[in-house]
């Protein structure tokens, strides 16, 4: 009797087969693993590099494709970890003990790369002021993204987009004028695109003449209303549903990577968001090639050639794939261009000024994050020395002129306080207050009189004692949700016989310092 017969079991040879195909499929996608085992490895190298989020993926394949043939017998391993800018400046200038505005210290999970590749060249500027040479004076980009206005496209619409152009003096003016325009920022302290728009918007601020200050101080509380620490918490700000009622309270308009409203449009949101290219364009995101110094002369070399290989039409696609464009601002293949984008390279902008980054960041941060200060000036006779270069005004106007320019940076979410100092101006006390620290929303009015009043005297500057009265009253009533400080403002040294040494002002400001450690209830 014939029949079929089934063998429960395959042959040796077909096992032996589809052994060899898993083993195949496997190894093809261990490249590290197979080059470093590989019998033409003469020599082992593994490249570090932390890179953001976004453009991640695109340079992990450049660098597997990369690494997949030996080089004169050297194998390299490439491992590409996401990690966000920030967390990665903050630990690179933790390496100093530094720490960069807006950013505090680092979290333990931040590790410092071989190779970084931030979204932004700002994050290199921000991390030499922690020290020169921790991050390279040069950096190739490898991607670019513009920093555009994202606005629900019917708000945009209503501004004449995608035909108008809109420029940064347009939007500042609706910002300021009660337009009702609701504006947000991703924390310019964290975020290179907050940076950027907030850098572009300062300068149209500095356009507006004699109300300069006003115009700025105004733009970035418009700004700060809708700020956010993460930047999908900000688009989750924008209008989820289409009607006129929604979109109206939404968010209306925040700076934001191309990148970002490219990917949040994929998405298919009820609202999707116009990418508005501002006039004049604020500076893009970059994405520079950092090797970071220290590293061996052959694995510097190897990154070298790496960034080499971050060119080429493979690498364009696969930009391309997640919404970035080439070094040079065009767009690879497969890019999908946002209504209104220029066509063609982009022009690049040029390299904001270090210290206007520090002091962009530091008057954001003084204007949005409340405060509670005693502000103590010094009206010793030296201030009435003429200044030359402010039409002899003397330097006690100059100063309350500047002070009464400084409280307008202030909202009423402060507290502050003023005093004076020389010598003996209550009896022997060299300090006398004029207005107690209190919140700006009800004496706003009476500090400003105050300081219309102040003239220098002729007496001497009783500048220890003072310290050490006013670092005692902030400490009083301490309010650990706001920044508690002192803000003297002198010309000159002590000079008041009989009054503390600079030893004995220490020793007590130590003493002081020591036993409200020790009762205070906020953590330390």
């Amino acid at each position: 009797m014939t029949g079929r017969h089934r063998n429960p079991r395959p042959s040796l040879g077909l096992v032996a087969g589809l052994v060899s195909v898993v083993l195949l499929a496997a190894l093809a996608g261990w490249g590290g693993y197979r080059l470093l085992n590989s019998p033409s490895c003469g020599t082992r190298l593994s490249l570090s590099i932390a890179a953001a989020p976004e453009i991640a993926p695109a340079v992990r394949t450049a660098a597997g494709n990369w690494s997949g043939t030996p080089r004169g017998g050297t194998c390299v391993s490439v491992t590409v970890a996401e990690q966000e800018p920030a967390d990665v400046a903050a630990a690179i200038a933790g390496q100093r003990g530094a720490t960069l505005t807006g950013l505090g210290q680092a979290n333990g999970k931040a590790q410092v790369p071989q190779i970084w590749i931030p979204d932004s060249s700002t994050w290199l500027q921000r991390v030499r002021v922690a020290g020169g040479d921790l991050v390279p004076a040069e950096a190739v980009s490898v991607a670019q993204s513009p920093v555009v206005l994202a606005m629900p496209q019917p708000i945009a619409a209503a501004l004449g987009w995608p035909k108008t152009k809109l420029s940064w003096a347009a939007l500042l003016q609706r910002m300021t004028t009660g337009a009702a325009m609701k504006t947000g920022i991703v924390e310019p302290g964290r975020d290179a695109s907050g940076l950027s728009g907030l850098l572009a918007l300062r300068t149209a601020a500095a356009a507006a003449g004699a109300n300069a200050q006003e115009a700025t101080v105004a733009a970035l509380r418009a700004l700060a209303v809708g700020r956010s620490t993460l930047r999908d918490d900000l688009l989750g700000r924008f209008p989820r549903a289409a009607d006129p009622a929604t979109v109206a309270s939404s968010l209306s308009a925040a700076p934001l990577p191309e990148q970002a409203v490219i990917t949040y449009n994929a998405a298919q949101p009820p609202v999707p968001l116009a990418g508005v290219f501002l006039d004049p364009a604020p500076s893009p995101l970059d994405y520079p090639f950092a090797v970071l110094p220290g590293n061996r002369s052959e694995v510097a070399a190897a990154a070298e050639q790496l960034q080499r290989a971050l060119t080429g039409t493979a690498y364009s696609t696969a930009l391309a794939q997640h919404n970035l464009r080439n070094a040079d601002g065009t767009a690879g293949p497969g890019f999908t261009p946002l209504p209104g984008a220029p066509s063609g390279p982009l022009p690049g902008a040029a390299a904001a000024d270090p210290a206007l980054i520090q002091q962009t960041l530091s008057t954001w941060t003084a204007v949005t994050q409340p405060g509670r200060i005693l502000a103590v000036m010094d009206v010793s006779g030296s201030m009435n020395t003429p200044v030359a270069s402010a039409g002899n005004a003397t330097r006690e106007q100059v100063l309350v002129k500047a002070a009464a320019g400084g409280l307008s940076l202030f909202d009423d979410t402060w507290a502050v306080g003023l005093w004076i100092f020389s010598t003996k101006l209550d009896g022997n006390t060299p300090y006398k207050e004029l207005v107690p620290i209190g919140p700006l929303v009800s004496q706003r009015n009476q500090l400003a009189a105050a300081l219309g009043g102040i003239q220098a005297t002729h007496g001497d500057t009783g500048l220890y004692d003072t310290v050490l009265a006013a670092y005692k009253t902030v400490q009083t009533n301490w309010d650990p949700g706001k920044i508690n400080s002192v803000i003297l403002m002198t010309d000159g040294q002590n000079d008041n016989p009989g009054g503390l040494t600079l030893d004995q002002l220490v020793t007590e400001l130590q003493k002081v310092r020591c036993r409200w450690w020790r009762s205070a209830s906020v953590p330390t």
